[in-house]
């Protein structure tokens, strides 16, 4: 790689493949390129060890039950590793079922743990009882302003970080904290899918910047030309969820 290169790990996208991951890769990939940065993409399936050392930022993913499962226990056995990367800054972007996996534990509705990767002090139980916490979501983020997108879990989710943002549209960790997500050290852990980053492109940047800091990059992104991303945030949050509306435009108008 050259001098400018930085190298984003997708973890396990055979697998943890639910909701548009690749989406996510692309707009972390262009935003970088498009401001002058040499990107390497690389796969890790789960035949193949990660190798923390190299990489500048990961991406974890959402999957099924089974899957997480699988993903869980490959992980477990790098565990060290991806704990030692993280404390020392390595930046995390987790979604959905990767989110849930940071943890201590994931109990399936059947009552099963499935054992996290302790990287967070956090737990997720799904109870045969709760519904599913699913629809359109809107979160008030100090860093990003607005995120928005859609959410689909059944597992409630309690940490002692901070949250990612505060709920202003749909369900978020549990439901009932208001909390949407986590932030810690570099970690970035959400619920929210659809993709993620292509409706979010401040976020995008953020997480962005994490890793050019951690890369020892020039880590000042230039403004991009987001005027259609914008507009689609606004028609989506329009039809979707009109008490965010206002919020939104609030937050267009201050740009």
């Amino acid at each position: 790689m050259s001098r400018k290169a930085l190298c984003i790990a997708h973890l396990y996208p055979d697998l943890l493949n639910l909701y548009a991951d690749r989406g996510n890769i692309a707009v972390l990939r262009r935003r970088l390129e498009w401001r002058g940065y040499e990107v390497e993409v690389v796969r890790v399936t789960h035949s193949e060890t990660p190798d923390f050392s190299r990489y500048h930022l990961v991406l974890l993913g959402g999957g099924s039950d089974r899957e997480q499962a699988i993903v869980a226990e490959k992980l477990r056995a790098c565990a060290p590793a991806f704990r030692s990367a993280v404390q020392d800054g390595l930046p995390v972007l987790a979604i959905c079922g990767g989110y849930q996996l940071l943890g201590e534990y994931y109990q399936l509705p059947s009552g099963e743990k499935v054992p996290g990767l302790e990287l967070v002090d956090m737990v997720t139980e799904a109870s045969p009882d709760a519904p599913r916490l699913i629809g359109n979501i809107a979160v008030w983020s100090d860093e990003v302003g607005v995120i928005v997108g859609f959410e689909n879990h059944g597992g409630r989710t309690r940490h002692r970080h901070r949250p990612l943002g505060r709920v202003l549209h749909g369900h978020g960790n549990d439901g009932v904290s208001g909390h949407e997500g986590l932030r810690h050290l570099n970690i970035w852990g959400t619920y929210v899918h659809g993709p993620l980053l292509p409706k979010n492109p401040a976020l995008a940047d953020a997480v962005l910047r994490d890793a050019l800091a951690y890369a020892h990059l020039p880590d000042h992104l230039e403004p991009l030309d987001d005027r259609l991303e914008r507009e689609a945030r606004t028609a989506f949050v329009s039809l979707r969820m009109e008490d965010v509306a206002p919020m939104l435009r609030t937050e267009a108008e201050s740009r």
